[in-house]
């Protein structure tokens, strides 16, 4: 298990899915990369411990219930269900979620049965999904991409990601078909050159993937690295495309 992939689970765990944290302690207990980064967090938690505790500024207060209400606005709008369909494709069944605002979800579905797949997308997304019939739009998306090997943003709903998520992807998405870029390029394309790493998070978070292209995403040495649907995955795509190692 790489380091790369505690992180991802660390990101399950925050999620509550609770089996991976023994696998997570097994790794922190033989590698000493991860040890390392370990000591230092307590150390400087520690020196946090030992500084004097500060009054906050009156001010303070009105900002804080300004933010809560802002917060329970926004878990409200995100209470509300994504439509989920199941679309064939030449990769296999694809999984599709949308809202009004655009298509906030693509990837191979992880298995045939719809609940199995709800719940996978929902857990991406980090809010409940539905089942309903996709509309013409959606479909068209979906089969214009396996033409063209591109999509139009603007049908895509992305105000589920950070900032720095969405300027990496939509980096990615300038990537021409065909074409392979590395974390690196991209990092120092969206003006953080040193965030390589911070770039192949973004991509390992990717709820649209294929529509944010992160399988034309490489690393230094132009392998094909990790793709969240297995290497095999990335470059049989990246081979529909009429991407060749050699170049």
């Amino acid at each position: 298990m790489r380091c790369c992939d505690v992180e991802a689970l660390w990101d399950e765990m925050r999620e509550g899915i609770e089996p991976r944290n023994d696998h997570v302690l097994a790794h922190l207990r033989r590698c000493r990369d991860c040890q390392d980064v370990y000591q230092q967090f307590e150390g400087v938690a520690y020196c946090l411990s030992c500084l004097p505790v500060v009054e906050p500024p009156r001010s303070l207060v009105p900002r804080i219930l300004d933010h809560i209400k802002t917060s329970v606005r926004t878990k409200r709008a995100a209470a509300t269900p994504d439509s989920l369909a199941l679309l064939d494709s030449p990769l296999g069944m694809l999984a599709v979620g949308w809202r009004d605002a655009g298509i906030t979800f693509v990837g191979l579905a992880p298995d045939s049965d719809f609940g199995v797949v709800s719940a996978f997308v929902g857990r991406r997304l980090r809010r409940p999904v539905r089942s309903a019939e996709p509309p013409a739009w959606v479909r068209e998306t979906v089969q214009s991409f396996f033409r063209t090997w591109r999509v139009d943003a603007r049908v895509l709903d992305d105000s589920g990601l950070t900032d720095f998520e969405r300027a990496a992807l939509h980096k990615a998405a300038e990537i021409p078909p065909g074409e392979v870029r590395s974390y690196g390029w991209i990092a120092r394309e969206i003006g953080h050159p040193h965030a390589a790493r911070a770039v192949g998070q973004a991509m390992a978070r990717n709820p649209l993937a294929l529509f944010f292209p992160c399988h034309r995403v490489v690393d230094a040495n132009g392998a094909l690295h990790n793709y969240g649907y297995g290497v095999a995955v990335k470059a049989l795509i990246l081979r529909m495309e009429g991407y060749r190692a050699s170049q």
